[in-house]
């Protein structure tokens, strides 16, 4: 029990923000152009349909906050950490933002552009920076024995929701709901070694089931892709649908859940590897046979499922190594809310709120870019690498810039890696695993 005197610890989420902007890198600021690129959002013009002729489209008048504009105060908003509208109000008339020079603007006319701008707009330049991002810089593998793996399936990715915070109360639609109003939920599908977005969906609904996106996850993922996911998604119908379409799985094997052994494909002292048909009491089993692959972790049995039911092509330890790693799409969400406040929403419009999460994860995925650059300077993995330490230390590289010290952005953070905490740091628990491993996989 508490002691009367201490105080409850604040929620990691809820930490009192900088009310100052982040200083402007220049570096930053030149890759999150090349990528958005604002000679192509030019050409783009905003339409909507005709009430009366659905058929018909009407374009829109010509603004002073264009869409080129409107793309570099979202994507400004998030990466230097604008505390309010107002504030960046006034960042744009002094200084400019990213493309955009100087330009005087009311911040009631940012907010109302902010719940009007059409957010499939956004989602289209979030999908463009994902295709660019995979083609100029590829994932790089933890370890030389998954090139083969890489190399078989076009995409590893992992999928998970995560609910979004309380909206503030600005409308009057949104003060006539008792208690807290949350901004809805997200559906973000990662790559399994960069952790960098693929794929994003978003509904008003916090409490909606994670299973009533499958059809549009399924469809996001390529054909003989491999998908990682948690027990949110457990069918028998979800996973007869991957085998069907020649799409992969792997995932947790739920308890009480009665299966056949069809085929014992290797055993050890810790492990087992097995072909097995999933609802053997069930009056609509799984039609396609799957993989289960057992192991004793701690004392404990954890069981993981794949339909890849040749070892060859994905070992029994590469399914374990796999699912471990979906944990780290957490820690994305993490990152994007506590570091790069995706937990306080700019305003109570639910079109303003999709437009902040395509712009988090906008930069989220150029800031990873940064992360495996210094990775692949250091020799280290990528998983080894902080990305809140590398962002936070954007600030002492503006700040070296200045003074003249560097002016390039990797050679810096690599010189200085040590001093900033770009590496993690090697814990008892992180030895242990590693021997543990070792043990469970060594033939004996």
């Amino acid at each position: 029990m508490a002691h009367k005197h201490t105080k409850p610890r604040p929620h990691a989420e809820f930490r009192h923000r900088s009310q100052i902007p982040m200083p402007t890198v220049e570096e930053v600021e030149q890759r999150l152009t090349a990528l958005l690129s604002p000679s192509l959002l030019a050409p783009r013009q905003l339409e909507r349909r005709d009430p009366q002729q659905p058929q018909r489209l009407i374009r829109m008048r010509q603004r002073l906050l264009t869409l080129p504009v409107m793309v570099a105060i979202i994507v400004s908003l998030v990466w230097r950490r604008m505390p309010a509208v107002a504030e960046l109000q006034k960042v744009l008339a002094r200084e400019g933002l990213l493309w955009v020079t100087p330009l005087r603007v009311s911040p009631q006319a940012i907010t109302k552009r902010l719940a009007v701008l059409p957010a499939p707009v956004m989602g289209q330049l979030f999908a463009e920076v994902c295709t660019r991002l995979r083609t100029h810089a590829p994932p790089a593998l933890p370890h030389p024995s998954w090139a083969p793996v890489h190399a078989h399936f076009p995409c590893l990715a992992i999928v998970d929701g995560s609910t979004l915070e309380a909206l503030r109360k600005k409308t009057r639609v949104l003060r006539e709901h008792d208690g807290l109003v949350l901004g809805g939920k997200m559906m973000v599908m990662v790559e399994v070694f960069s952790h960098r977005p693929l794929w994003q969906l978003y509904t008003e609904e916090a409490a909606a089931n994670d299973k009533r996106f499958a059809t549009e996850i399924r469809a996001a993922l390529p054909v003989g892709g491999l998908l990682v996911f948690d027990l949110g998604f457990f069918s028998f119908l979800w996973f007869d649908d991957f085998t069907t379409s020649h799409r992969f799985f792997v995932t947790r094997m739920r308890h009480k859940i009665a299966y056949r052994t069809v085929q014992e494909l290797s055993s050890g002292p810790y492990y087992r590897d097995e072909i097995i048909q999933l609802g053997q009491y069930r009056s609509h089993p799984c039609q396609h046979p799957v993989r289960m692959v057992s192991v004793l972790w701690g004392g404990v049995w954890y069981r993981y499922l794949t339909n890849v039911l040749d070892p060859q092509v994905l070992s029994a330890r590469q399914v374990c190594e796999l699912y471990r790693r979906r944990w780290r799409i957490e820690d994305a969400f993490a990152l994007t809310k506590r570091v790069l406040d995706l937990s306080y929403l700019w305003t109570g419009s639910t079109n303003a709120v999709q437009l902040q999460i395509y712009a988090t994860l906008i930069f989220y995925a150029v800031l990873l870019t940064i992360c495996q650059q210094v990775a692949e300077a250091l020799g280290e993995p990528l998983e080894r690498i902080s990305v809140e330490m590398v962002f936070r230390a954007l600030y002492h590289y503006s700040q070296a810039v200045q003074r003249g010290e560097c002016e390039e952005l990797i050679p810096f953070l690599v010189t200085h890696a040590k001093l900033l905490g770009l590496v993690k740091r090697w814990r008892k628990q992180h030895r242990e695993r590693q021997q543990l491993e070792q043990m469970i996989w060594t033939d004996p």
